[in-house]
């Protein structure tokens, strides 16, 4: 594995663990009033991330590419804490950055280390040439 797809791939690591531990605390430490019971917070909050773990763990690409979609509903629950409860402004904040590290490090890493292995798509004009050439083989 090339040094900066190592790179990418603990920022991903990284980010997503300290995401992990985030929601957590933020949810059951930090916020004083809860207007969901535990059982939600740790089904919407927390499960989401857990889902892509073992993948990121793993190093797998796929995983890594496909964790974006689940980060990024984070990203859009901390922008909307940020803009919409003042109390919780800096607690947003951190969620956002660590959202922006994951994202990054998951995508960087997914497409260098796709590009390693040759699980690249090919490109249409390519495809286009295959198909050509085998449909008029069959004639």
């Amino acid at each position: 594995m090339a040094p900066d797809t190592r790179f990418f791939r603990y920022l991903a690591l990284v980010s997503h663990t300290l995401l992990i531990v985030w929601i957590t605390l933020w949810q059951f430490t930090f916020t004083k009033e809860h207007t969901y019971s535990p059982i939600f917070i740790a089904l919407f909050y927390i499960l989401p991330l857990l889902l892509p773990y073992w993948g990121v763990l793993k190093g797998k690409p796929y995983t890594h590419a496909w964790a974006n979609f689940v980060v990024l509903f984070y990203l859009i629950h901390g922008c909307t804490v940020a803009y919409a409860v003042p109390a919780e402004f800096w607690y947003a904040t951190i969620e956002i950055v660590l959202c922006t590290g994951m994202f990054v490090g998951c995508s960087a890493f997914a497409r260098k280390r796709g590009r390693e292995l040759g699980l690249g798509l090919k490109k249409l004009k390519e495809e286009m040439k295959e198909e050509k050439a085998y449909f008029e083989g069959q004639q």
